[in-house]
């Protein structure tokens, strides 16, 4: 439709600027996520993505990600479609890291073509890491005993109110590593010969931007607008896209419904709350 148009307007007045779509993926990585605050995962993510590849004429679609990580699924099932939909549009995919891209926020980084980040950001973390807490001698002191019945051996694996056993903590492990290959895998697929030798490459630990460069992990440093002005032409334009809002805007979500009433709403509010907390233990880690 645009060719079309432009054919009935003078050559003079035709604007010669790139329009580049921009996709924010910010937040923590998880399945359904949180009501008190915006999280990551393709259902939420899926459409914004689709938008920004259906754009006309755009060389490139300019993804910035701002994520501690989170669920090792999510983030490939991100990582794949991006992957997808740069192959069936024939888009060129820009990633741009803010304060950090560790973990599977990383795994969803290198679905760009190059990846650009802030000489402060984090990058890296390519690991995997399981945390939770027990309770086992909190229950003897307060007098609680603890009862679990189940029909399977296994079904009561790491339940945190009784004694860890190591068998099980051993096939919790043994179901890392082989999470852990998977991103190894992706990674090294993705990064080619861009990675340098590094024996701490793979082992979780994470770095600013400006060594990720030297790493490989990274293409270049700056900053998103800088880049593409560069790259494009000064009169470039960058189109944020965004969700469509219900009349409440993001507010419908946590009360706008007319269903369910207090109790309901109590309950994603705590659940919501724990969601947070531990949303804010994947941040810390990076000092953030």
């Amino acid at each position: 439709m645009s060719r079309l148009i432009d054919r009935f307007i003078p050559k003079f007045l035709r604007s010669d600027a790139v329009t580049i779509p921009v996709v924010r993926l910010h937040g923590t990585i998880m399945s359904g996520g949180g009501q008190l605050r915006p999280t990551l995962s393709l259902a939420n993510t899926a459409g914004l993505l689709e938008k920004a590849f259906s754009y006309r004429n755009a060389p490139a679609v300019a993804i910035s990600v701002n994520s501690p990580g989170g669920s090792p699924v999510q983030s490939r099932l991100i990582f794949r479609r991006i992957r997808d939909l740069a192959a069936e549009k024939n888009r060129t995919v820009l990633v741009f890291v803010e304060d950090v891209a560790a973990s599977g926020g990383y795994m969803i980084a290198v679905a760009g073509d190059e990846i650009i980040a802030d000489p402060s950001s984090i990058v890296g973390s390519i690991g995997v890491v399981s945390a939770s807490f027990g309770f086992p001698e909190l229950l003897k002191k307060i007098g609680v005993e603890r009862r679990v019945h189940t029909a399977g051996k296994n079904k009561a694996v790491l339940d945190p109110f009784q004694p860890e056993k190591q068998e099980d903590v051993e096939r919790l492990k043994a179901l890392q590593t082989e999470i852990h290959e998977t991103f190894i895998d992706l990674v090294r697929e993705r990064r080619a010969n861009r990675l340098k030798d590094d024996p701490d490459l793979f082992t979780g630990l994470f770095w600013t931007g400006k060594k990720g460069l030297e790493l490989g992990l990274v293409d270049a440093l700056g900053d998103m607008r800088s880049v593409l002005k560069a790259r494009y032409g000064p009169k470039t334009r960058l189109r944020l896209i965004t969700a469509p809002r219900g009349l409440f805007g993001r507010r419908l979500g946590i009360f706008g419904s007319s269903q369910g009433g207090s109790r309901e709403l109590g309950a994603g509010l705590a659940g919501g709350l724990v969601d947070a907390a531990e949303e804010r233990a994947l941040w810390g880690r990076f000092g953030l």
